[in-house]
């Protein structure tokens, strides 16, 4: 029989020319198609129809995957099929008229103004690693730079003169302000902590481990996780959690919508107003807590 989804992966690559992460992911989500259909005595993919791919999604919500994922493999399949078609192997796309699952938007998690203060407040500067890590929290929340780009910061991109940051992702760069503590706990790092820390002269990392040498990715996740244990705060704390809470407390302050786009480097607006929505519901929530008719 032929081997339709090797022939697709061919057409993908060579024809498609889709990067490696939706070439596995189209991949998977026919392979997992494809063992359905065998252990429901369905062996030829050129038979299907669209009842059966209907049965398929419905088994998938009935085993509790999630719509995000029932309607990445409804696009999957309907692609494949297409595929089929153009290939001469169908004459009808039996997936065309398919609608996929509504996906419910997930609004990002927060931490709340005093959360923020609590977390914080935890890196006791009183040697080292306390002070580094003091500037290295500070930093993250003042700025709401992703923790690629907080690793990859250099001595030469901090301007404590006039309070800015310069942070740069591939071609672009953009300048980010900070507030008057995040400027303090810098100085104080920069000046009196990294020159202790860095185990050669030339290193040009922002943030260093205590072993001199640039802070990594997973160096840093440890550091949240310590943090946040030590506040005691329920909440699982991620970098990105507090680069959302930046956006959203920029907004509830009276920040403009494209000012935080800038600042979090976002290149489409749209990326930037779900934002918006999350002041939206927390207002919601307050009202609702709040108001006694309500």
């Amino acid at each position: 029989m032929t081997d339709y989804i090797q022939e697709y992966r061919t057409y993908l690559t060579e024809e498609r020319h889709v990067s490696a992460n939706t070439l596995s992911s189209y991949l998977r989500d026919m392979n997992q198609f494809w063992a359905w259909l065998t252990e429901n005595d369905t062996i030829d993919l050129s038979k299907v129809k669209k009842n059966v791919i209907v049965q398929y999604l419905q088994y998938m919500e009935s085993v509790g995957k999630s719509p995000a994922t029932i309607t990445r493999s409804t696009a999957s399949i309907k692609s494949f099929y297409q595929f089929m078609v153009g290939a001469g192997y169908m004459k009808a796309n039996p997936a065309k008229a398919i609608t996929a699952v509504k996906v419910e938007r997930k609004y990002p998690e927060i931490l709340t103004n005093r959360e923020v203060e609590l977390f914080l407040e935890q890196p006791k500067c009183v040697d080292e690693k306390g002070y580094r890590d003091h500037a290295m929290l500070e930093l993250l929340y003042a700025t709401g730079i992703r923790v690629s780009e907080l690793i990859g910061l250099n001595i030469g991109d901090v301007n404590l003169a006039v309070g800015m940051i310069r942070c740069r992702k591939k071609d672009k760069e953009r300048v980010i302000p900070l507030y008057r503590g995040a400027v303090k706990a810098l100085r104080d790092y920069i000046q009196d902590i990294r020159p202790r820390l860095i185990a050669d002269p030339e290193e040009e990392a922002l943030f260093v481990n205590m072993n001199g040498e640039r802070m990594s990715r997973q160096g840093f996740w440890k550091i949240i996780k310590f943090y946040q244990e030590k506040a005691e705060i329920d909440k699982d704390i991620t970098p990105h959690m507090l680069r959302h809470s930046f956006a959203v407390h920029l907004l509830e302050n009276g920040a403009d919508l494209h000012s935080i786009q800038e600042m979090l480097g976002h290149a489409d607006i749209s990326s930037t107003q779900i934002y918006a929505q999350v002041v939206k519901q927390e207002l919601r929530s307050v009202y609702q807590k709040a108001h006694p008719r309500a």
